[in-house]
């Protein structure tokens, strides 16, 4: 039976709520978990979003979706985008993905998993940074399918929002966007594979051209040395 909350509008609490754990249940599906989407919503109704239906919060979860993919972004494949959503439940939405949410240690955890760490830098770019982060010395090389070091989110985050949209090589704005931010890529000027460390002092926000520079140019020596004298904060390693 509907209560008369389970018909009624639904709060910017309950949506960005339902946000937040939309994009928790994406980010482990990305990173190769197994998610129980009925598992998920069923803790949903029993805490934030208690008195609504199990219908009604899986029409949310596709409304999200929708939104999610009319921005060009990744959605979970088992939520189908609804049709016919409503504007104003459309800005809420936009809205809920744009604001800071609740981090956990694990936004702070660094990984090896690349689809992860992006995950994490994302949500970590949402917030004020009290300083810049330490990052990790002498990174850890694992194997998977290849071999990938474990890295900082935080690193990753607080570097490009350090540039704020401008590439730190060539000085020119991102060229494109990315979910509606200026998309840059993090670069180790001592590579990693060289024992270079996945800190502030050793990494840049490039743009792709000038990252492309870096690794297969033929002036890639002269043009890393351009950037450590152009950003202060880079120390040779």
């Amino acid at each position: 039976m509907d209560t008369k909350k389970s018909t009624s509008d639904w709060s910017d609490a309950e949506i960005q709520a339902a946000v937040d754990a939309y994009l928790s249940m994406l980010s482990r599906e990305q990173s190769g978990q197994t998610v129980n989407k009925a598992h998920e919503n069923r803790v949903l109704r029993e805490g934030a979003l208690a008195g609504r239906t199990k219908g009604s919060v899986e029409f949310r979860m596709q409304n999200i979706s929708t939104v999610l993919v009319e921005l060009g972004r990744d959605r979970i494949v088992g939520y189908k985008p609804a049709k016919n959503v409503g504007a104003n439940i459309i800005r809420s939405i936009r809205d809920a993905l744009n604001a800071p949410s609740s981090l956990t240690s694990e936004d702070f955890a660094p990984t090896a998993d690349e689809a992860t760490l992006e995950q994490r830098a994302i949500k970590l770019e949402k917030q004020s940074f009290k300083g810049e982060p330490k990052g990790i010395l002498k990174p850890q090389q694992v194997s998977s399918s290849g071999n990938s070091f474990v890295r900082d989110p935080e690193v990753r985050a607080w570097v490009r929002k350090e540039a704020k949209g401008i590439c730190e090589g060539c000085g020119k704005p991102a060229p494109f966007e990315k979910d509606g931010k200026p998309f840059l890529e993090v670069h180790h000027v001592k590579h990693l594979a060289q024992e270079g460390s996945d800190r502030p002092s050793n990494a840049v926000a490039l743009c792709p051209n000038c990252h492309r520079r870096c690794h297969h140019s033929s002036d890639r020596d002269a043009f890393t040395a351009q950037l450590y004298e152009k950003v202060g904060r880079l120390e040779e390693e």
